[in-house]
């Protein structure tokens, strides 16, 4: 009798401690327990970007913090509203570990407001934080811009060194304003090969250098010079 009792007290513990070990493991694997504080969190870009400072900064959390208890949701969107992110996730891994992965911007120009100088990106977006100085090598708009500059960008590389800026036109077309004072009306219909004609124009005749204020090209089959 005292066996049977021995063995079935024995028998309870030892399942009593199964389904503790058992918790204990699973627990921890999904982030829970007192091993598994948040001991790491680790930052990866799409992109060649040597200051993750403000990336980092956002992902912090407090010393001590429970894995289980970081609300990664918060946690992306701080990182999320990191000026230049353009994506990001979150995961949380065994033993404290925080992954933390982001898609960045590529700055394709800029954008001023007359006085400062704000990276911008392919769809508009800008990016960073603003400069005084301006970058020769990037083309510069101002004003209300559209979603979409990739291609008018690429186009306007061709001037660099001649464009002061770009400005969109009621919402329909663009208007280039040359360094010295010349402003270019660019169709509606086609800017890109517009832009292709008034380099070569310039290439061929030095246009830019002549006394003159406008060259409207709105109208494709005629181009005026004021």
């Amino acid at each position: 009798m005292k066996r049977s009792i021995w063995f079935w007290l024995c028998f309870i513990v030892s399942v009593i401690l199964a389904v503790y070990f058992a918790s204990r493991i699973i627990m921890v694997g999904m982030g829970h327990g007192n091993i598994s504080r948040v001991r790491n969190i680790s930052i990866t870009a799409d992109k060649n970007n040597k200051d993750l400072s403000a990336l980092a900064m956002a992902a912090t959390v407090a010393p001590g913090t429970q894995s289980y208890s970081v609300d990664l949701d918060a946690l992306n969107a701080r990182v999320g509203a990191v000026p230049g992110v353009k994506k990001s996730a979150v995961r949380r891994l065994p033993n404290g570990n925080l992954v933390v992965r982001v898609s960045l911007y590529t700055a394709v120009a800029l954008w001023t407001d007359g006085e400062h100088f704000y990276p911008l990106s392919a769809d508009g977006t800008i990016v960073n934080k603003p400069t005084d100085a301006r970058d020769v090598a990037h083309v510069v708009f101002r004003g209300v811009v559209p979603n979409d500059i990739d291609e008018i960008t690429k186009a306007a590389h061709n001037l660099v060194g001649m464009l002061d800026y770009l400005e969109w036109i009621e919402n329909r077309r663009w208007n280039l304003h040359i360094m010295g004072g010349i402003t270019v009306l660019l169709p509606e219909e086609n800017p890109i090969g517009a832009i292709g004609t008034l380099v070569s124009m310039n290439n061929n005749h030095q246009i830019f250098k002549r006394d003159i204020s406008v060259i409207d090209m709105r109208d494709a089959s005629r181009i005026l010079v004021k």
